[in-house]
Formats: C-alpha cells, structure tokens, sequence
C-alpha cells in the first residue's frame, strides 16, 4: 500500500504545482523540482527508491513517442538541415567537447563516464523554452528547437547507453561503436515504423468488423511505445528510436475512418499523461536530491569547500556546454547563409538576420529537462565485477545541477535577448487554416448539391418541404465558409465580434440545457446513464462551437 499512497502523492503534488505556476513567476520544472525536494524534507519524509532500468523503461518511451506524435511533420521537413546538424553532428560535438573538459576538470571520473554525462546532456526540453519563451520566439527558430529536441533526445540516449556500455565493460572501439550505432539506429527507426505501421492495420481490421469502440483504440496506443521499445531492444536495437519513430507514425495512422472519438479521447489521454510524467520525473529529482546532496559531501571534511567545488563544477560544466553550442550554431548559420549563396542549396540559414542574437537564443534556449533527468537517473548502481559505478553520484548531481542552472539562466537570459525582435506572426497560419475550411466547405456543398433527400413511402408535400429547406439550411452554413475572410482590420472585428455573439448564445443554450439536466438527476427523473451519455453530446457540441469560433482570431 506504501507504493500506492506513494504514487497518489506524486500525481497529487503534480497538479498543485501546476495551480501554483500561474501565481509564482518561475517555469514549472524549477516549481516542480522544489517541491519534490520538500516532499523528502524530514518531516515529511518521503522517500522514493529507483531502480535505473524501470525508471528508463518507464519514462522514456512515453515521453519520446509524445514528441514525435506532437512534432509537425512538415516544417521538420522544410527546416531538415538545421534540424538534422543540430540532432545529431552537434551531439557528437558535445559528446565529445563535453566529455574531455569534464574528465581533465574532475579527474576521479573516468573517461566513459565522462563521455555518459556529456551525452546525457546533449538532449534539450523545446517544452521548457517555449514555456519561458511564451510564444515570442521567432517561428522558425522554435521549430528548429523542436525538432532538435526530438531527435537529440535520441541521439543523445544512444550515445550514453555505448559510453555506459563501455564504462561496464571497460573497453571500446571506435570504429564498432561508429558501425553499432548506426545499425542499432537504423534498425530502432525501422523496429518502430513497422510496429506502428502493424498497429494500424490492426486497427484498420478492428474497425471494418465494428470494433470500433475509443477505449479498445486507445489503449492499444498507450501501449505502442512500450512495446515498440521492448521488441527493439529484444532485438539488440534502439528502444529510444523505435519509440520516437512509432510517435511520429502515429499522426499517420490518426487518420483512420471512423475515429474522430478515439482521436479527441486519446489526445486527451495522452496530454494528461505527457503532464504527469514529465510532472513526476521532475518531483522524483526533487525527491532524490537531498540524498545526492549528502552522498557528494559527506566525506568532505570541510563542507563548505566542498559545496563550493561542487557548484564551481555544475556553473563550469554548463558554461562549456553553452559556449559549444553558442559556437556549433554560429557557425552552421555562417556556412548555411555562404552555401545559399553559392550553390542555392537550402539548408536553413537567412542572411540579414541578427545571426549573433539568433546564435545566443538558441544556445539558451538548449535547456535541458526530463528525457536528461530520466536518463542520467539510469546509471546503473554497480558495474559488472559487483564495484559501484565510478562517481554516479556526482554524475547525477552534476545533471542535476546543469538542469537547473539552464532553466534558471533560461529564464533571465531569454526574455532580455527577445527584446526587440518581431513576435511571432500568426497570420500565414490563419491564412492557412481559413483555406482549408473554404475548400472543404466547397466539398461538403458540391456533395449536397448532388444529395437526393430520402423520402419516407406516402410522404406529404409539407414533409418533403420540410426535408428540402433541411438541405439549404445545411448548404447556407458552409457556404458561408467560403466567404472571403475580410481584408481591412474594421471587417475583421466586425466579424469577429459577431462570431463572438454567436458563439456566446450557442454555449449559454448549452448550458442551460446542461442545467436543466443535472435538475432532472437531482430529482430522480432520469438514471446516471441517461445523464451521462446526454452529457457528453452536450460537452460535444461546446467543443464544437469554442474552437469554430476560433477562427476568426
């Protein structure tokens, strides 16, 4: 029972500091983690044991499939160079700057090791920078950042599972790490596409039987990135791959018929669960952090020197870790503007831009967060022979620190280097998005046009009437998406505010016919299966009518 009271705990602080974020000016992992930290106070004392492999096997997966779910798959297509230079060759730069500093600064850690940590601090947390950021970063900048963020959390935990492959073993090859990994990536991509390719099927085969009901649907896919991580690593290939691959699948096989409840109920679930782990991840830090506190300074016979080594240790260790990137992203800009230039080959630069201020923003905003807790949080307790893993504590309290001091300069840094620069214009976007409804509302009147109303045998001339002026009705409301949206910003408020007014009365209607329900519950004229499935027509249709009138923003 202590597990569960222990859990609920978790999920309970999870959402209370998710209240206490809109009064504390602060990002929610630092809330998070300072709660987690006073949940292991003494008094309260709770104390959470973690066993590394349950811990990856448990986090990973669902965190990496959710970003490559959310990830749009188009602007990682257009912004692919950046995206694919930063994910990957820069990991290998950090990897490897990374780890030589930490080695030669804190020699009592060994060179594997060394290289573990770098690599587990090369994913970063898009997430967090867009929450600190609050939508002012240039658009194809925070594009940039999430797709790095989705692929260097991959890189990254590759990298640190062969560097903690070889602090076990104590040997290493270059050039069969450089082969292994390549075939072990290759086969996580390939693992996690057919896995997601085969639960469409699946589920394709389920539909056209009827089997259609969200819940079934919906739990097959809570369990696609666990088994997708399972079966590749079973096959001596990449979990972490197969997972990201399997997310970024899924937005293909969101497109099967017949689902528009299982689409709405799972990204429901998998919202609430994306918040929960990451929330709990972050409270487990908190959580372990006082005892990594003690581990590292205990045998110090002057605690103050020590605590000052320990944090002279974490500031220089993100410093490099910031200059590298600073340095990587610089010069990729230089070169891709000089490439453009030259060949007319696209890789992602703009000359004229503020390249200098651009370089510093992307260096803060290489924040890291949960996948880097998650995976340092991993290193195993002991290594082959029965010995303690070389250092794990200070490893650990070392991420740890780093975490935190990203998020802090993050929160300073960012919102003094975005002065000045153009917000973020939605209006493509917009532009985008009334395109479309104007073109499937074209759809949805041809089809009309072509409709012949069904009529009942010895139907009259009122019904048939009635069915007819059914019809038109239907064809006026989508001909009104193909009215040009207005040009001049007066139009546009007049028409939004109507847009408004009628979204207004649609929901008071609503909800006085909710109120009308929960009347009719209270005085037993109706069951709670009634009121259940009338509810959630009612809850339906408001979902319904707040995001059309969204499109007038």
């Amino acid at each position: 029972m202590q597990t569960v009271y222990t859990v609920l705990i978790l999920l309970l602080v999870v959402g209370g500091t998710r209240l206490a974020a809109q009064l504390i000016p602060l990002p929610l992992p630092l809330i998070q983690i300072a709660a987690g930290a006073a949940l292991a106070w003494p008094s309260l004392g709770l104390h959470v044991g973690l066993d590394p492999e349950l811990f990856m096997f448990l986090f990973i997966p669902p965190l990496l499939f959710a970003d490559g779910w959310r990830m749009p798959k188009g602007e990682f297509w257009k912004m692919r160079w950046p995206i694919l230079t930063l994910a990957f060759a820069l990991v290998l730069f950090t990897v490897l700057g990374g780890g030589v500093f930490i080695h030669l600064l804190i020699p009592e850690i060994p060179w594997a090791a060394a290289f573990a940590l770098a690599a587990v601090l090369s994913p970063t947390d898009a997430l967090a920078v867009s929450a600190i950021a609050q939508d002012r970063l240039p658009r194809r900048l925070m594009h940039v950042l999430q797709g790095e963020a989705l692929m260097n959390d991959a890189s990254g935990l590759v990298a640190f599972k062969f560097a903690i492959a070889a602090a076990m073993t104590g040997t290493f090859s270059l050039m069969d790490a450089s082969l292994s990994f390549l075939l072990v990536a290759v086969g996580g991509l390939a693992c996690g596409v057919f896995i997601s390719w085969l639960l469409g099927r699946i589920r394709g085969w389920m539909i056209r039987r009827g089997w259609d009901d969200p819940a079934t649907h919906v739990v097959l896919m809570l369990l696609l990135p666990f088994a997708g991580y399972m079966i590749a690593e079973e096959l001596g290939v990449s979990g972490i791959l197969a997972a990201v691959a399997a997310g970024m699948m899924q937005s293909w096989a969101d497109l099967l018929p017949r689902q528009t409840n299982t689409r709405l109920l799972n990204r429901s679930v998998w919202s609430m669960l994306e918040f929960a782990f990451n929330g709990v991840v972050f409270l487990l830090l908190g959580l372990q952090l006082p005892d990594i506190l003690k581990s590292v300074a205990h045998h110090a016979d002057d605690v103050m020197w020590r605590s000052s080594l320990l944090l002279f240790y974490v500031l220089a260790v993100f410093a490099v870790l910031l200059l590298l990137r600073f340095g990587w992203v610089w010069c990729y800009w230089k070169v891709s503007v000089r490439f453009e230039q030259w060949w007319g080959i696209e890789l992602g630069g703009r000359s004229g831009e503020p390249v200098l201020r651009l370089s510093a923003i992307s260096a803060l905003g290489g924040v890291r967060g949960a996948v880097t807790l998650a995976g340092v949080l991993s290193v195993p307790l002991l290594l082959l022979d029965g010995s303690a893993f070389p250092q794990r504590d200070l490893i650990i309290f070392i991420a740890t620190g780093v975490i935190l001091v990203s998020l802090i300069a993050a929160t300073i840094g960012l919102p003094i280097l975005l002065r000045g620069l153009p917000a973020a214009s939605n209006d493509q976007r917009e532009r985008e998005v009334q395109s479309v409804w104007r073109k499937t509302a074209a759809a949805a009147i041809h089809m009309l046009e072509g409709e012949e109303m069904p009529a009942r045998d010895g139907a009259d001339a009122d019904e048939a009437a009635r069915m007819a002026e059914l019809k038109a009705r239907l064809m006026a409301e989508y001909r009104h998406e193909l009215d040009p949206a207005p040009d001049s910003q007066e139009a546009r408020e007049r028409a939004r505010g109507l847009e408004l007014a009628d979204q207004a009365l649609r929901i008071k209607a609503l909800r006085a016919q909710r109120l009308e329900l929960y009347r009719m519950r209270r005085e037993h004229e109706i069951d709670d299966e009634t009121m259940r499935e009338v509810l959630g027509e009612l809850d339906s249709q408001e979902a319904w009518v707040t995001s059309k009138a969204g499109r007038w923003v």
